[in-house]
């Protein structure tokens, strides 16, 4: 109990930095509009709050108020385990997310532990996965573009947290739980880093920033120093973005133990190197053609390379 509420006490202190972040930007775009107008301003708080609720508070909401779907590693008794695998996968049932196949498999090992297991396992790497890799592809995009474009580094901190949100909120929905409270905690932690890290990423070194594997992949771009700043950083972004997406898939992978730590890590790796070409070439289809082609390659050799060594 005692480290469930340190956990959900660093959760909250992260809640409060963000929540503070938000509210000096908000105070500050208005402290401007006043000189406009003090109805602008006034006006500006107003539209403020309701998509401060929309676009943070309710993500956040939904989140924290989902089911969690977490295995106890010390726990022995297997009738105890069975059930919490039985009460998971009658909750995936119900959802919309899962096949017609799906959903009868399930049903048809409720009452055996290791094929109930299997088929978990199953639809967490088949359906579910597709399901989650198609919104972190989506949202990791809508990242890149949004900052490549943006020249202004507060809205690509609010934007990038709000769209790490969404993300995070989209893939609880359709898995139907969401990560045990260490995990959220850390992973409320990704969110704000990166979230921080997009105001001000044009300006910095980003190989250095980045874990080695997307560091290198990012490094190995020809001619990095004479392409746009705005276009790097959007790439950064948006792989930053990715990750967090894989990160959450991850912890809910551990938590119901389905997989272990080993095929874990490999797992997010792989999945991210391989998403990253789609990402870049959907996201920079709306810049001149071969741009996307040159930002990709690397992301293809990175990931191919990783194939050979498996």
């Amino acid at each position: 109990m005692g480290k469930k509420r340190f956990w959900i006490l660093i959760t909250i202190g992260v809640l409060l930095i963000i929540t503070i972040v938000l509210v000096s930007n908000i105070m500050q775009v208005g402290e401007s509009l006043n000189r406009i107008h003090p109805y602008v301003e006034y006006g500006f708080y107003g539209l403020s709050v309701i998509l401060v609720y929309f676009l943070f508070i309710n993500p956040v909401r939904v989140i924290v108020f989902s089911p969690t779907f977490s295995v106890d590693a010390m726990l022995s008794d297997e009738n105890h385990k069975h059930k919490l695998y039985r009460d998971a996968a009658k909750i995936l049932i119900q959802k919309d997310t899962l096949t017609a196949e799906d959903k009868e498999m399930l049903k048809s090992h409720l009452h055996n532990h290791e094929e109930l297991k299997n088929g978990l396992t199953t639809v967490f790497n088949t359906t579910i996965k597709k399901e989650i890799d198609k919104k972190i592809v989506y949202n990791s995009k809508s990242v890149l573009v949004t900052t490549a474009l943006s020249q202004n580094g507060n809205l690509d901190m609010l934007s990038t947290l709000a769209i790490n949100l969404k993300m995070i909120k989209e893939i609880v929905e359709i898995s139907g739980f969401r990560p045990s409270y260490p995990y959220l905690a850390k992973l409320s932690i990704n969110v704000l880093i990166t979230s921080l890290v997009a105001e001000g990423i044009e300006d910095i070194d980003i190989s250095e920033y980045l874990p080695n594997k997307f560091g290198d992949a990012l490094s190995d771009i020809p001619f990095l120093k004479t392409i746009s700043g705005s276009i790097v950083g959007g790439i950064a972004n948006g792989l930053l973005t990715c990750r967090v997406g894989i990160i959450t898939q991850k912890y809910l992978y551990n938590d119901n133990k389905l997989l272990d730590k080993k095929q874990i890590r490999r797992m997010a790796y792989k999945e991210a190197l391989k998403l990253m070409p789609l990402i870049v070439g959907e996201g920079l289809s709306v810049f001149p053609k071969g741009v996307a082609t040159v930002f990709s390659k690397p992301f293809k050799r990175k990931s191919k390379k990783m194939s050979e060594e498996e």
